[in-house]
């Protein structure tokens, strides 16, 4: 799973880069919960929750049915 994560990120990656952003993989539980660490930009903006759950959380549950939850760290 931690592979197809990965995979996601790297689809979405390009767009949080074009606004100075990026994102980290930290980690993928075994129940699902991937964590990640938002940078550059996307650390301080306050849309970075809404990045967070209705970007990445949606594409990464669209993709790989495994993640249950996106967590920021």
């Amino acid at each position: 799973m931690k592979e197809d994560v990965k995979e996601v990120l790297d689809q979405v990656r390009p767009s949080l880069q074009a606004d100075g952003g990026d994102v980290k993989l930290v980690e993928v539980t075994d129940d699902g919960i991937v964590k990640v660490e938002l940078q550059g930009a996307c650390a301080g903006c306050p849309m970075s929750e809404m990045t967070l759950k209705n970007g990445i959380e949606k594409r990464l549950k669209e993709e790989v049915p495994q993640v249950k939850e996106v967590q920021a760290v």
